[in-house]
């Protein structure tokens, strides 16, 4: 199966001068944790609800701090003609549940998630969530 076909395709995104209170506001209206960040038709990052209180909140930045200063620049992604099983062994690598999915001329055309996956990669997904879950320097709570 192709991304293109579990994918959802109707993507909110925000822009790097919006306010961090909008970004929060628009992740609880969808009931999601991130977004992409795009301007002048390009993506150009990620904001996560994790971004907004830690590198928002946790350094001192505002509500009304705009989305360029806290969003993640470095993209992950995937395209809509992958196989739904390599994206999923790309989540894992990674160790996120959701990517944009571009398409041919890098624009972004979706998000897919890891519940996106699930009803027809299940036994994959739950081998995808253990790696996902599984313990990294990256984010760890360890002083």
């Amino acid at each position: 199966m192709q991304i293109s076909e579990c994918m959802t395709q109707d993507v909110c995104i925000v822009s790097p001068q919006d306010t961090l209170q909008r970004a929060a506001e628009i992740m609880a209206e969808i009931d999601a944790g991130s977004l992409p960040v795009g301007e002048n038709d390009r993506l150009v990052g990620m904001i996560t609800d994790r971004d907004i209180a830690i590198r928002g909140v946790g350094r001192g930045h505002g509500a009304d701090a705009p989305v360029a200063e806290v969003m993640t620049r470095e993209i992950k992604y995937c395209f809509e003609n992958e196989d739904a099983d390599d994206v999923l062994d790309t989540m894992a690598d990674l160790q996120v549940r959701r990517l944009p999915v571009l398409n041919a001329a890098k624009r972004l055309v979706g998000i897919v998630s890891l519940s996106d996956l699930a009803d027809d990669e299940t036994r994959h997904a739950g081998q995808t969530l253990g790696e996902i879950a599984r313990s990294s320097a990256l984010h760890s709570q360890q002083l």
